[in-house]
């Protein structure tokens, strides 16, 4: 074994009580940011309101964007748990396209705060692979249904509609309301199938 490096892992499970503060972090970030928004709660005030020390809160989430990236990984996974159940349930491939787009709009909605952190800048949010997804199974739906052309581009043009920034420009810079994004992005649906 002369000269072997051997790298020893950890392999003792996570512990239920930090499984359990885990939970309740997040469960009361979620509280906070909703009543008082991302911006104006302090890391010490989700330790605070947790009933918890901040070494605690640390020691899961080492600042304000982890937790919100802690956040939608829950509800990214319910609604990749959604997608899945009604593409298995075969319906028709343009409904569930329509479908898709309506709850990833809700999705970016519903998380716009969480997701126009400055933290997010520094990567596309395109890329992340949480989201590409999304684009695979808007190709993917596209594909099913026949649309003819250059069908990468569409799923592409499909894809920018629904990125955090486009729809945080078009709701709070052009004042558009959830339905005229939608209806915007349906009537684009059918413009890249037709």
């Amino acid at each position: 074994m002369d000269g072997d490096i051997i790298i020893l892992t950890e392999t003792r499970p996570t512990r239920a009580d930090a499984v359990k503060n885990r939970a309740l972090l997040l469960e009361t970030a979620q509280r906070l940011f909703e009543q008082y928004g991302v911006d104006t709660v302090s890391m010490s005030a989700v330790a605070e309101a947790a009933g918890v020390g901040k070494g605690t809160l640390y020691r899961h989430f080492t600042n304000k964007t982890e937790l919100c990236l802690g956040l939608l990984d829950k509800d990214q996974r319910e609604l990749q748990d959604r997608t899945f159940e009604r593409l298995r349930a075969g319906h028709d491939p343009q409904d569930n396209l329509r479908w898709f787009v309506g709850q990833v709009l809700d999705f970016m909605i519903t998380h716009s705060q969480w997701l126009s952190l400055g933290a997010f800048h520094e990567g596309s949010v395109l890329e992340h692979p949480a989201h590409m997804w999304w684009r695979q199974t808007i190709y993917s739906l596209l594909a099913q249904m026949g649309c003819t052309g250059d069908r990468d581009y569409k799923a592409d043009t499909l894809y920018v509609m629904l990125n955090a920034y486009t729809v945080d420009f078009q709701l709070n810079a052009l004042g558009y309301n959830r339905e005229r994004i939608e209806r915007g992005v349906f009537d684009l649906i059918d413009h890249l199938i037709a």
